[in-house]
């Protein structure tokens, strides 16, 4: 879906957040009241869901307010990777009686439920579920490939993951899989813990009717939406041999396709770029980076031609 052409308005939210109902360092209330004062609209707070925690899909209804609305969900574990260590799942819009995995700890045991069955069940029950922090994980391609089919996007960056260790990028893993035929779509997050400055700098704009999870979750799923650092992606139009793109002001204005198919426009303060698309003749599938003029960068949904 490209989503200036659905219904509704865009609101901003975070997919990927914690509390100290597990590792974060501040009470739920607290989290969601700091997200609401920094102008969000919606917020998930994500905690681990093993058994340390007490498997926690935080209840976080109470705070929501008629400007602010919460979705639950959990950061969910189970099996090792290739690299041996557990791993991790965004599953946002669980219900709060999701069964839980054994997962007692942040170490594998052995005869753990499957990652892909995991993620099945999450996608089964109603979340929005994504691959999280491909690459400060250590993701190879097969494990990729494993949940491919399943879930419904690559969180490809991870702001904490950018300040805490400089392994915020999935965009690699994601073009991957999209070059392989499988439809995801991305994810902007925070990630926050609140224990270093890992806050309010990705996030996700979710073109939806209404500010409720109901609506939210089902923009999320059809890939109304785009992701940002801070500048605005205002509309794409993919018409005959090129590519509208109309933003906030920007410097570049990219486009990425499969293998080598990239190209970009440079400028001063440009809202409006044209992309010729022969240099893309043989891409199934474009992908749009805005980036102004400070460096950050927006991202929309891969458009399949």
């Amino acid at each position: 879906m490209i989503p200036w052409d659905a219904p509704g308005r865009f609101w901003r939210g975070n997919l990927h957040t914690h509390s100290d109902r597990s590792d974060g360092a501040l009470p739920p209330e607290e989290v969601c009241r700091r997200y609401r004062a920094e102008g969000y609209d919606f917020l998930a707070l994500t905690d681990h869901f093993v058994g340390a925690y007490g498997y926690p899909i935080v209840d976080t209804v109470p705070f929501r307010t008629d400007r602010f609305t919460t979705i639950l969900g959990a950061e969910l574990h189970s099996g090792a990777m290739a690299n041996g260590e557990l791993w991790h799942i965004l599953a946002v819009g669980l219900p709060p009686g999701f069964a839980p995995s054994r997962t007692p700890t942040f170490q594998p045991i052995p005869d753990q439920e499957s990652a892909p069955d995991l993620a099945r069940r999450a996608v089964e029950a109603g979340a929005f579920v994504a691959i999280a922090h491909p690459q400060w994980s250590g993701l190879t391609e097969a494990d990729a490939r494993s949940l491919a089919g399943i879930v419904h996007a690559v969180e490809t960056y991870n702001h904490g993951c950018a300040v805490g260790c400089d392994r915020a990028d999935g965009f690699q893993m994601l073009d991957l899989l999209l070059t392989e035929g499988h439809r995801l779509t991305l994810c902007a997050t925070d990630d926050a813990h609140f224990t270093e400055p890992d806050h309010f700098g990705g996030w996700v704009m979710v073109k939806a009717e209404a500010n409720e999870p109901e609506a939210l979750l089902a923009a999320l799923k059809a890939g109304a939406t785009y992701s940002s650092q801070g500048p605005e992606i205002r509309g794409i139009e993919l018409s005959g041999d090129a590519l509208r793109v109309d933003c906030s002001a920007a410097a570049a204005i990219i486009v990425s396709g499969r293998g080598t198919a990239s190209k970009a426009i440079h400028g001063e303060s440009m809202t409006t770029g044209v992309m010729p698309l022969g240099r893309f003749e043989g891409s199934p599938w474009l992908r749009v980076t805005v980036v102004d003029r400070a460096g950050r960068k927006a991202w929309a949904n891969p458009i399949w031609r």
